[in-house]
C-alpha cells in the first residue's frame, strides 16, 4: 500500500500545545465531509503493521484527530455512518508530528432494499438479545430462543410492515435459577403472558443505511410505543443459494413502563436487575416461498 502524502514537523515545546513525549511521535489529520466542511465524530482507528488497533477515537468539532504512537508503520482508517471508509498509511517518526493530507469522506451507496413481498424472519440466523445491569454493577446478558416474525415489504420501503412474536418462556440468561425467577408471576409471568409482540407499520429512513422502525410492543399485558434504531445491512446469498436480507437493530426499554414488579423481587431477596434494559437484534429474513 503506497504511503499517503504527508508533512512532518520536528517537535517544539509549543507545537500542538504540548511537547511530544520521548519515544513517540504524533499523527494528525483533518476529516472533511462531501461539502469539504469539517466532519465531527468520524471514527478513526490507528492500527500497527500486524493489524492490531493501537488507538481509536473520533474527530473533534473542527474535524481534527490527533494521536501519540510509538515510531513505526501504521494504517489509519476513517469511518462514519453513511460514508465510504477511507484508509491511509503513514510512518511515525520519533519526536515528529506527521500530518496527513485532508481526508475527504464520500457518501456510501445505499444498499438495495428487499424486493416487495412477504419475507420470513429466519430464527436459525437471527438473535434476540438483551443486556441489563445486575444490582447496578456487572451486566447481565440474555436472549430469547424462540420467536417468529414476518416482514411485508412495500413497493417503497417506507410502506412496509413488521410483526414479531417472542415466546417469553424461552428467556435464557445462562443461570437456571434466575431464568425461573424471570418467568415467574413477579416478572414476565409466562403462564399468563406466554408471548410478547412487536408490530410496526412505520419505517422512517434516517439517511444512509439507518432506519427507524416505529411500532408498538405488547409485553406483560401492557402496550407501549417503541422505536428500533435499525441499520440495514443489505442483500446477500445463503449457502443454499437463497436470497437473504439482513439488519441489526436496538432500543432501550424501561421496566416500569410494563409494570414489572421488581420491588417485590428485591424484598424477597431475589437479586435485582437494573431499571433500563438494552435490546439488541441481529435479523436475517428470507422470501416466503
Amino acid at each position: 500500500m503506497p504511503l499517503a502524502l504527508l508533512r512532518r514537523f520536528k517537535s517544539s515545546p509549543r507545537q500542538g500545545g504540548a511537547p511530544i513525549p520521548q519515544g513517540a511521535g504524533v499523527v494528525d489529520c483533518l476529516v472533511l465531509d462531501p461539502l469539504r466542511l469539517p466532519m465531527h465524530r468520524a471514527e478513526v482507528s490507528v492500527r500497527d503493521a500486524a493489524g492490531r488497533e493501537v488507538v481509536h477515537g473520533q474527530s473533534d468539532p473542527h474535524g481534527r484527530f490527533a494521536a501519540t504512537v510509538p515510531p513505526g508503520e501504521y494504517g489509519l482508517v476513517v469511518t462514519a455512518e453513511g460514508f465510504q471508509p477511507v484508509r491511509r498509511s503513514f510512518v511515525c517518526v520519533e519526536q515528529t508530528r506527521t500530518t496527513l493530507d485532508a481526508i475527504g469522506m464520500e457518501t456510501a451507496p445505499t444498499p438495495a432494499t428487499p424486493a416487495a413481498g412477504v419475507w420470513r424472519v429466519d430464527p436459525d440466523h437471527t438473535a434476540v438479545r438483551f443486556i441489563a445491569r445486575h444490582i447496578g454493577l456487572a451486566e447481565v446478558h440474555g436472549r430469547f430462543n424462540r420467536f417468529q416474525g414476518t416482514l411485508w415489504v412495500g413497493e417503497r420501503m417506507e410502506h412496509s410492515r413488521l410483526d414479531v412474536v417472542i415466546e417469553t418462556a424461552s428467556i435464557d440468561t445462562g443461570v437456571e435459577r434466575r431464568d425461573e425467577h424471570l418467568c415467574s408471576p413477579e416478572f414476565l409471568d409466562v403462564a399468563t403472558y406466554p408471548y410478547m409482540r412487536f408490530t410496526s407499520e412505520r419505517f422512517v429512513h434516517r439517511g444512509g443505511s439507518r432506519w427507524s422502525v416505529e411500532g408498538v410492543l405488547n409485553l406483560h399485558g401492557i402496550s407501549r410505543n417503541v422505536a428500533l434504531d435499525t441499520r440495514y445491512l443489505g442483500i446477500g446469498t445463503g449457502i443454499a443459494g437463497e436470497t437473504r436480507a439482513a439488519c441489526s437493530a436496538g432500543t432501550e426499554l424501561h421496566r416500569e413502563d410494563f409494570t414489572l414488579n421488581w420491588r417485590s423481587m428485591l424484598q424477597r431477596g431475589i437479586v435485582m436487575i437494573g431499571t433500563t434494559i438494552r435490546v439488541e437484534l441481529d435479523i436475517q429474513a428470507v422470501p416466503e416461498t
